[in-house]
């Protein structure tokens, strides 16, 4: 493997912000910096950004960015159309020692170091734009219009439970009952800011607002799972797989390279068993590291498995007869989607 100061004549680091990018230019073999500046994030400062690199380098470039996918998303863009070759710094790879203080040039100048002396094949790549980064617009999407219902529902209940609106409270309250109080027509009162006029009124207002928020949640869930067929043909045909977990997981695998074994796959997502043995007692557990939304994920198929799969409930049974609890039979079962669902998507993504 060849390092990135023996293949490329200069590195250009990026210290990304929402206002303003600094640029340090790293000569790549001496590790001299030939300049620094700083442009604004707008289209007509990407553009001068990019002169500025060009009229100061000649051969081959690396840009060493951070934040390809927040702030650093907009230049990312930018230099990759313009035939750059783009490497992903992350914020843990640039060390700024007490000594030698902080400062945006700085730290491009750091993250143009950090990466001089890996090799190239090992650099972090950007995340693909396009349906990939739709993907993700709209799990964020989900969770939080989730949240917002479950907040909101939540609250309806409170105030039925508070204030007498003809609405039996006593569990939770029911989508049908949502309909109802959603429909209800608010009649004026002649008492200015009466009591019971006002808590309809709101308890109106949460019921539209709960149903508004599951018919978006209902539209999410259809693009998610078309989104998902288009980037993983016949995945969610597999038991326990829906397209939230899906989509989770093609957001998580990314691209073929990015994740180099399926040992790496399940290590990303905390699924990789742990040793955790003392004395006469030897066990696994798991980690508590990793993708957490790609470990739940997982969870969600392995628990809708042991329930409806009669494959996975028998060999369920057969663990519990050998003495196993449902903890570790849950752990071995992580295990094994995971390592069946990488080798998947190592066929199926486009």
């Amino acid at each position: 493997m060849t390092i990135v100061a023996e293949l490329f004549e200069h590195v250009v680091g990026i210290d990304t912000h929402a206002r303003n990018h600094t640029y340090c230019l790293v000569h790549a073999r001496s590790g001299a910096v030939l300049d620094t500046a700083s442009f604004p994030t707008s289209k007509a400062g990407t553009a001068r950004a990019i002169t500025w690199i060009l009229r100061r380098t000649q051969g081959s470039l690396l840009a060493a960015v951070e934040g390809t996918s927040s702030y650093g998303a907009g230049i990312t863009a930018a230099l990759t159309e313009e035939g750059f070759d783009v490497a992903e710094v992350r914020p843990g790879a640039r060390v700024t020692h007490a000594h030698t203080g902080k400062s945006d040039a700085l730290d491009a100048e750091a993250a143009a170091r950090s990466v001089l002396g890996r090799h190239y094949d090992q650099l972090a790549r950007p995340r693909q734009t396009g349906r990939r980064a739709a993907l993700r617009v709209l799990l964020a999407a989900r969770s939080i219009i989730d949240q917002q219902r479950t907040a909101n529902r939540n609250a309806l209940n409170a105030l039925l439970r508070s204030v007498d609106l003809g609405i039996d409270a006593r569990k939770a309250v029911s989508d049908a009952q949502i309909r109802t109080i959603a429909a209800w027509r608010i009649t004026r009162s002649k008492r200015p800011a009466d009591p019971l006029v006002v808590a309809r009124r709101e308890a109106r207002r949460l019921a539209t607002a709960v149903l508004e928020q599951t018919t978006a949640l209902r539209e999410n869930h259809n693009e998610l799972r078309l989104l998902a067929d288009e980037l993983a043909p016949g995945l969610q045909e597999h038991p326990g797989i829906g397209p939230v977990t899906a989509a989770i997981i093609v957001c998580a695998y990314s691209h073929h390279g990015r994740v180099r074994s399926e040992a790496a796959f399940a290590a990303l997502g905390g699924i990789a068993p742990l040793p955790a043995s003392s004395g006469n007692t030897q066990r696994h557990r798991l980690s508590r590291s990793g993708d957490r939304q790609l470990n739940r994920a997982f969870d969600v198929i392995v628990r809708t498995r042991m329930s409806y799969d009669p494959t996975t409930r028998d060999y369920v049974a057969r663990r519990r007869g050998e003495g196993r609890s449902n903890r570790e039979i849950r752990r071995c079962l992580k295990r094994y989607v995971c390592r069946s669902i990488f080798r998947e998507l190592q066929v199926r993504m486009t």
